[in-house]
């Protein structure tokens, strides 16, 4: 018989502070966004675990603060470790209330596992008036497995709750992972737990791309040394299909927001050029027409424009272009060497790989190229970034420790957090819609 977790999780908010209600996350949003957004102070109590033999309780708690943390909304406080507890349901939540007052938090956060026949259930309480009590009770349920993932959830409804957009914390991240001359694609979540191979080919396959429900993945897929074709996969049943397989190369593909639209870059025409393809009709049009090398598009969250790479200037520099191919301008002027651009999707930023002083790292711009800065340093190589859908992290490759990783950073530079191990090269990471 499947064993059954109940997790009850209760949250006391209001009092200290904050008052928030829902009408009220649309403002707290757009305040969230801003560069001296102030992080809303929260404490995470121990969740009491009524699981006799497991360490249900412990885990929950470990994974709701790496997830708070992560979400760059909120400053954690472990209270377990400050000795503040909830004593059950009725227990002590006034003096608790005062207790979290005393540190400055705005919400706290705790509860308990049960255990039934079948299922995991998870239930959270919210007072948002104030009172010091157990609000209304929401229930998850599903089995012990998905226990890291029902924490995800409750992580993901507190930033909603606060900031009114959803949260990553059950966002996936697509990689390229091998040794020797094959590559194949897997799926982790974006903490790099639960990694799943998605091909297995024993071909080259890179540069992975969503589509934006997450059904699928489009990659480039190296079937013949002198023909690589762009491939769709639909991640669920597995079934895969070729969508361009002109002669040369067909690689760095990009859907559009809305998933109707395919762009990549071709050297069907001799250089490489960058076509866009109509994803029901499969009617394809090609966006440049020059003797420089044009690849790696990049849509912008509109949907209106195009980031891209291009050598039309004598080494690779980043361009925009709209999405019909007109108005062409440059970007990059900073260094020689600028390219694999990655569009926001707050639209407010472009990442991509520039190198200074012999290294290459992860920069970022403005979309009209005023305002630059470096995000990553030290040894190693850094490359293919790609933004979390809140668009304030960035998951990118690194050879920092000698293989290629990947990593996870916040865009103000902090945060940097190594996602994957092994003996693997593990590259063109891909963070998927939320």
């Amino acid at each position: 018989m499947r064993k059954t977790l109940i997790l009850s999780a209760y949250l006391v908010l209001g009092t200290l502070g904050l008052g928030l209600m829902e009408s009220d996350a649309a403002d707290v949003y757009l305040e969230a966004s801003r560069p001296d957004f102030q992080k809303i102070p929260i404490g995470v109590l121990s969740f009491q675990d009524g699981t006799p033999g497991t360490d249900h309780g412990r885990r929950v708690e470990e994974i709701l603060i790496a997830d708070l943390r992560r979400s760059y909304v909120f400053e954690v406080t472990d209270l377990t470790r400050l000795g503040v507890t909830l004593n059950g349901e009725d227990g002590a939540n006034h003096r608790l209330i005062e207790q979290a007052s005393d540190k400055g938090l705005a919400v706290v956060v705790g509860g308990h596992l049960t255990s039934e026949d079948a299922d995991l259930l998870l239930d959270r309480y919210i007072d948002d008036r104030g009172s010091g009590g157990l609000g209304a009770p929401k229930r998850y349920i599903g089995p012990a497995s998905l226990l890291r993932m029902m924490t995800h959830r409750l992580a993901d409804e507190l930033v909603y709750r606060y900031v009114g957009e959803p949260g990553i914390a059950r966002t996936k991240i697509a990689f390229v992972s091998g040794t020797g001359g094959s590559r194949e694609l897997f799926v982790m979540d974006y903490d790099g737990y639960s990694p799943r191979q998605v091909t297995a080919n024993g071909l080259l396959n890179i540069s992975p791309s969503w589509s934006p429900k997450r059904r699928f993945l489009i990659y480039t897929s190296y079937k013949h040394r002198t023909r690589q074709n762009i491939e769709i996969i639909e991640l669920e049943k597995g079934k895969r299909h070729t969508l361009v397989s002109w002669a040369g190369m067909n690689i760095t593909p990009a859907l559009s927001p809305d998933g109707t639209q395919l762009t990549f870059s071709t050297t069907r025409d001799g250089n490489a050029e960058i076509y866009k393809m109509d994803m029901q009709t499969r009617l394809a049009k090609r966006l440049t027409a020059n003797r420089a090398g044009d690849l790696s598009p990049s849509w912008s969250p509109t949907g209106r424009e195009l980031a891209f790479t291009s050598d039309r200037s004598g080494g690779p520099q980043i361009y925009l272009m709209s999405a019909d191919g007109s108005h062409v301008r440059r970007l990059t002027f900073h260094g020689k060497y600028n390219a694999a651009p990655a569009w926001s999707p707050r639209g407010n930023w472009i990442a991509y790989v520039c190198r200074g002083r012999g290294k290459f790292k992860i920069c970022l711009m403005s979309p009209d190229g005023r305002d630059r800065k470096t995000l990553t340093s030290g040894p190693g190589i850094d490359d293919s970034p790609s933004w979390s859908p809140d668009g304030r992290h960035l998951v990118f490759s690194s050879t920092l420790k000698g293989k290629s990783h990947i990593y996870m950073i916040n865009i103000d530079g902090t945060g940097l957090e190594r996602l994957t191990f092994g003996g693997s090269h593990h590259s063109f990471p891909a963070w998927s819609p939320a």
